[in-house]
């Protein structure tokens, strides 16, 4: 079934990260014209890399985010499109055939008959089922074709993208929702969103990665041809920078981000060597404790965990034959994204064309909004305005048997009670 978001006038996007909470109320006009008229967001708490850790402090912080969104609209939302993130989120290729009749061209009946044959009966497997994307299409086993209506053949295939993450990962979202007393009306990956607000068709086309950097989460979303091809995530963020700064220069988690923020550099310099920064040991926040280290110091804590970041980007893209390809370009976007040098580092780590990425794809946007940081956010609301996926009408939720079947079982039951 497919959702109607597209004939509301109001969508509510809501961005639950592991470093802010952010929630966007815009009006949609008929001509499918976006206009925000509210936003609110404050910092995240109960969230650890993307996944609830602490149900009521999560449930605080999503209630804030919305009620400044609400007064800043003057409306009331009880229903939000919202994302998912986290370092198990998944994706997986289904694929369907069928036969045609050959005398007369392909028609929509023929590419609603393939879905609904690649999307009968998915088993997700212990996993919430979060996109089914039709890819690409392919006739008699040709090559790979966007639209093949009006096109001969004998055979149709069809290659969807299944989006996937854990069951009680969603299940302890889904309660953070329901406690702040809203409704899911839809879900996202963070980086398919933050793809449909930062990239341009032509990217999608030629082929992209959108390499989201969040506070505890980088999320990657890959495509080819038009449509994504590649969903995955890593335990990996901003978070982690600030973390090494904190305990390489033993000073506050919070005057390590401020460190970050106004010094911080993904590579050095020779000028940095002689520059001196402030550094308040940690437990002493008055100027007469202040000790002064070179900028260098920073930089060198701070370079390993980025060029790290983006090797663990390369071997996913690797395991999915995009790391070499050199048409395929790379978009940073995300609050990390914006650490000075960040786009030098990954051009050389992934050997590939770098830009920094911004929500562009709604026009007169909030200048605050224009950031970053809330690509995601923008992205939703995007989703949500063109929500065409269609969902499966039965779900398996069972665990694959292996080949050995009943012998396997016997072993398990063993182990289990014995």
């Amino acid at each position: 079934m497919t959702h109607s978001f597209n004939r509301l006038t109001t969508i509510a996007a809501l961005d639950i990260g592991s470093s802010k909470v952010c929630c966007v109320i815009a009006k949609i006009s008929r001509d499918k014209r976006v206009n925000v008229v509210g936003y609110g967001y404050n910092a995240s708490k109960g969230i650890k890399n993307g996944v609830v850790t602490d149900i009521t402090q999560a449930t605080l912080s999503v209630c804030n985010a919305v009620e400044a969104a609400e007064q800043m609209a003057n409306e009331r939302i009880d229903r939000v499109i919202v994302n998912i993130s986290g370092d198990r989120v998944k994706s997986t290729i289904k694929s369907a055939s069928i036969s045609i009749n050959k005398n007369r061209p392909v028609n929509e009946a023929d590419i609603n008959k393939v879905i609904e044959r690649g999307i009968n009966k998915i088993n997700v497997e212990g996993h919430e089922l979060i996109h089914c994307l039709p890819t690409s299409y392919r006739l008699d086993m040709g090559e790979e074709i966007k639209d093949p209506r009006n096109i001969f053949g004998e055979n149709l295939s069809v290659d969807i993208l299944l989006g996937l993450v854990p069951d009680i990962q969603f299940r302890n979202l889904a309660t953070v929702i329901e406690n702040a007393h809203l409704e899911i009306a839809g879900k996202a990956f963070s980086s398919y969103a933050s793809a449909l607000s930062c990239l341009v068709d032509d990217e999608k086309e030629i082929g992209a990665t959108v390499i989201d950097i969040g506070g505890g989460t980088t999320s990657i979303a890959s495509f080819r041809h038009g449509h994504p091809v590649f969903f995955s995530s890593l335990a990996v963020g901003g978070n982690n920078v600030t973390n090494d700064i904190a305990y390489g220069l033993t000073t506050s988690f919070a005057h390590a981000e401020r460190l970050k923020t106004l010094h911080g550099c993904a590579f050095l310099t020779s000028q940095d060597k002689s520059e001196l920064i402030n550094v308040y040991p940690v437990g002493e926040e008055d100027d007469s404790s202040i000790k002064q280290v070179p900028k260098s110091e920073l930089i060198s804590i701070i370079t390993p965990r980025i060029e790290e970041t983006f090797e663990l980007v390369n071997d996913k893209l690797r395991e999915h034959g995009l790391a070499d390809i050199s048409s395929h370009r790379v978009v940073l976007t995300g609050g990390g994204s914006q650490l000075s040098g960040i786009r030098e580092v990954a051009a050389m780590v992934l050997d590939k064309q770098v830009r920094l990425g911004k929500p562009k794809n709604i026009v007169n946007l909030p200048d605050n909004l224009y950031n970053p940081s809330f690509s995601t956010c923008i992205g939703l609301l995007l989703f949500a305005l063109n929500y065409t996926e269609k969902k499966p009408n039965k779900i398996i939720n069972k665990p694959v048997h292996s080949e050995g079947g009943v012998l396997q079982g016997l072993v398990s039951w063993f182990k289990q009670n014995f």
